[in-house]
């Protein structure tokens, strides 16, 4: 497995940022963000092996790079 980082929040003041991923043996994203512990997470239906994580709309730009490069 080789994870390949794609961006963190160009936002980001503190360094840790959420940040995106790709595994590029399983073609998957992975995505570093706040974990969602309010009336939202209780709104979705989620099973026991999932979760949410929140990043801002800004980060979307790294799921679409052409270069899956280091960022």
């Amino acid at each position: 497995m080789a994870l390949h980082k794609l961006g963190k929040d160009p936002e980001s003041k503190t360094g840790d940022s959420p940040t995106v991923y790709l595994d590029d043996e399983t073609d998957n994203y992975l995505v570093q963000g706040w974990k969602v512990n309010d009336g939202r997470r209780s709104a979705m239906d989620l099973p026991d092996n999932e979760d949410v994580i929140e990043i801002p709309r800004r980060m979307v730009q790294f799921f679409m790079k052409e270069d899956r490069g280091d960022a």
